[in-house]
């Protein structure tokens, strides 16, 4: 029995571990000469860069499948006592603790938070967690078991308590009684799914329980250890990866996947599985086929404006992560989700890998990744949008830092969403497929089955439960259990 996999992703390679342990043949055929997708590396002179992702929660989602291989591959990673360092725009500075206890006590010094609100806050995210992420995140939203269950009933009937009807801006400002910092750094989180906190549902205020709970980790070796670890789990269990390799189409006879085209070169398999962004899966890969259209047609994610500064100084107030933020945070969002420019006054975010990996930048430099949320790509000059976005993001740390940084970069490179698109196949450059500013964002995502051809799958960011690396590896463990058991098995 044979499985192929579109799209050497994080999702494709996380699905192709978990269809080895039923089929016997795995290939992976992924259109670039490297496994990852966006989660992979750069290297401009003396400085590497994570390339990609640059957050990493949830590591057992990652160990899980690192233990179905037949020989772990050495994978390490070190929980980091700081989550993120914050900077306001009024030269405030608030350090997140990874301790629950010196987080609040963190922030009621420096943010002037009441510790009951935090506190409450905190407690209030981890029931919403709680009551659906067995239902949101690790089963299909799409297949009438999933409501059958008693887990369902029990959250439909708390849906009250999850704030479904109000944005997460909304819950914000009443839970934390409208503090005007900590409002803003926990709307912060609509980002994580590249949506505005002025749209998205506030059951969004959930995500912060995950980075307090479960903690932020740094991989040795950097984000593109997790890409490597996965790929040598997968070769270890048989897995095939052909790079360099696109698939022309998806071959669908009488409704039914029976393979793929790799330009004229016909590969026949038991099951398709799309790891591909869906909206080009179904316009290039299966043009004849009738597609979702109103799904299809969701307003897009934001994308971003990334750019790679090999720095020639060390900062000692800064850490792995760091986030400096705008000076109106909700004229952001209007510029990114409504008038689809990048932000005048963007909020700036930087990743410096060195801080735990020094060889990752010369001796006394740091490798900065510098990212600013911008809308996905629908026309927009992004060559002039994106030296906009540079001297924003120059004055904004010039102004904190309180130091020439352009001065300081020795190394440089970007992507906007032009070149996202180009490397990934992600429509438009959004990052995350589909936005989530609508209550029924998570029903209206596209499933991880089709619903009109048998044997063909879905998984990844753009698809359910949605992106970021532990929604992608849950797309892929939803998958594993959709696929039917085939007769001949391991």
């Amino acid at each position: 029995m044979k499985a192929i996999v579109i799209g050497a992703g994080v999702a494709g390679i996380a699905a192709s571990i978990r269809l080895a342990k039923k089929y016997d043949s795995v290939t992976v055929l992924e259109a670039n000469g490297y496994a990852g997708g966006k989660l992979t590396t750069l290297q401009l002179g003396g400085y590497r860069f994570d390339a990609g992702p640059s957050l990493f929660t949830m590591p057992h989602f990652v160990d899980e499948l690192l233990n179905l291989a037949h020989k772990r591959p050495a994978f390490s990673y070190l929980k980091k006592e700081v989550v993120c360092k914050y900077f306001f725009d009024d030269k405030t500075e608030f350090t997140a603790l990874a301790d629950p206890q010196a987080y609040i006590d963190e922030a009621a010094e420096k943010l002037g938070a009441r510790r009951d609100l935090i506190e409450g806050y905190l407690e209030n995210a981890k029931r919403k967690y709680d009551l659906t992420a067995g239902i949101f995140l690790e089963k299909s939203l799409h297949k009438w078991s999933t409501y059958l269950s008693g887990e369902t009933i029990k959250a439909i009937a708390q849906a009250r308590k999850l704030d479904l009807t109000e944005s997460l801006n909304e819950v914000n400002t009443k839970r934390l009684e409208g503090n005007p910092k900590m409002v803003q750094l926990f709307n912060r989180y609509a980002t994580y799914n590249g949506s505005s906190p002025y749209l998205t549902p506030g059951i969004m205020s959930m995500i912060p329980h995950l980075e307090q709970h479960y903690g932020t980790y740094f991989p040795s070796g950097g984000m593109v250890s997790i890409t490597n670890a996965l790929v040598n789990t997968a070769q270890s269990l048989g897995v095939e990866f052909k790079f360099n390799t696109k698939v022309t189409e998806i071959v669908v006879e009488n409704k039914e996947a029976k393979g793929v085209k790799v330009n004229d070169t016909f590969l026949p398999s038991d099951i398709v599985l799309s790891n591909m962004d869906v909206v080009p899966t179904y316009k290039k890969l299966m043009p004849t086929q009738k597609a979702p259209a109103k799904t299809l047609a969701q307003e897009r994610s934001s994308s971003a404006v990334i750019f790679y500064w090999g720095i020639k100084k060390e900062f000692p107030q800064l850490d792995l992560h760091n986030i400096f933020f705008s000076a109106d945070y909700e004229k952001e969002f209007k510029e990114i989700f409504e008038e689809k420019k990048a932000p005048t006054d963007p909020t700036v975010y930087v990743h410096i890998s060195s801080k735990d990996e020094p060889k990752d930048a010369p001796k006394g430099c740091e490798n900065w990744f510098v990212m600013v949320n911008v809308p996905s790509n629908t026309g927009q000059d992004w060559e002039a949008e994106r030296e906009r976005v540079r001297q924003a993001v120059l004055s904004r740390l010039n102004k904190i830092l309180k130091c020439d940084i352009e001065a300081l970069i020795e190394e440089e490179d970007y992507l906007d969403p032009t070149r996202i698109e180009e490397r990934t196949s992600s429509f438009q450059g959004a990052l995350y497929g589909a936005a989530s500013n609508n209550k029924f964002a998570a029903f209206l995502r596209h499933p991880n089955f089709s619903q009109n051809i048998k044997h063909l799958y879905f998984c990844g960011g753009s698809v359910h439960p949605g992106g970021g690396i532990p929604l992608c590896l849950l797309s892929a463990k939803i998958v594993a259990d959709l696929v039917p058991v085939p007769h001949v098995q391991k």
